[in-house]
């Protein structure tokens, strides 16, 4: 699915239009559609939209979390890298205690993705695997699809897009962070503008409900054409 290289970053080729429309592993029957975006643009909405229509959703946050659980290597690793401190009392990793020690430093954030990123691509990997006999569309919702190289696991990319005033507000609304926090944790994100670039279709998330909805239904009606 993919060549490169452009900038460093991986660039997916153009699929010619008599060729087959297949998995990850050329299985040739299910579609594995990543799904991406910024921070607080409506990535889940989209996610369970699709979910509704019949998508089986891979969720890379929550496989995220399963992989650090208590206990794990990954979750002893994040513990000697940051400290006690950015546990919860039952000992599950405070993801806003470790954000806040990571999104302005870009070397502890190397480190957390060196832990973190292996282990929750591996683990996506396993679930792809779980559906590649089947004929259900897959869906890997992931924030850092691109970042992490996860491009050449999927057949296309949706990047869900919200203009920059909605993204700040709705992360402040979400998550309670100030202004300065919510930008903060949006500029160490690659830039939506970026993301836009690796997108088979962009979806604008920026206005009601209904409208997001009919225009994921409408892609939805084109990979049915498709496949």
């Amino acid at each position: 699915m993919t060549a490169q290289d452009r900038g460093g970053k991986i660039e997916k080729r153009p699929r010619a239009a008599n060729e087959a429309f297949v998995g990850p592993k050329g299985v040739g029957i299910a579609t594995t559609i990543g799904l991406t975006g910024g921070i607080a643009s409506g990535k889940s909405t989209v996610s369970s939209i699709l979910r509704g229509l019949g998508a089986r959703v891979i969720d890379a946050d929550a496989i995220s979390k399963w992989v650090t659980r208590p206990g794990t290597a990954a979750w002893r690793e994040l513990v000697d890298a940051f400290g006690a401190d950015v546990l919860n009392p039952d000992r599950t990793v405070n993801r806003r205690k470790l954000g806040s020690k990571v999104f302005n430093d870009p070397e502890a954030l190397k480190r957390l993705n060196a832990i973190t990123h292996p282990r929750t691509i591996g683990a996506i990997k396993k679930e792809i695997a779980r559906s590649e006999k089947s004929d259900r569309v897959v869906v890997i919702d992931a924030p850092l699809l691109i970042e992490s190289g996860m491009t050449d696991m999927v057949d296309q990319v949706w990047v869900v897009s919200v203009d920059r005033e909605t993204q700040v507000h709705r992360l402040m609304e979400r998550d309670h962070f100030s202004q300065q926090e919510a930008e903060s944790r949006m500029r160490a994100q690659l830039p939506l503008d970026v993301k836009k670039k690796y997108a088979d279709h962009v979806i604008d998330n920026s206005g009601s409900f209904d409208k997001t909805k009919a225009e994921i239904e409408e892609l939805w009606n084109q990979l049915a054409g498709r496949k």
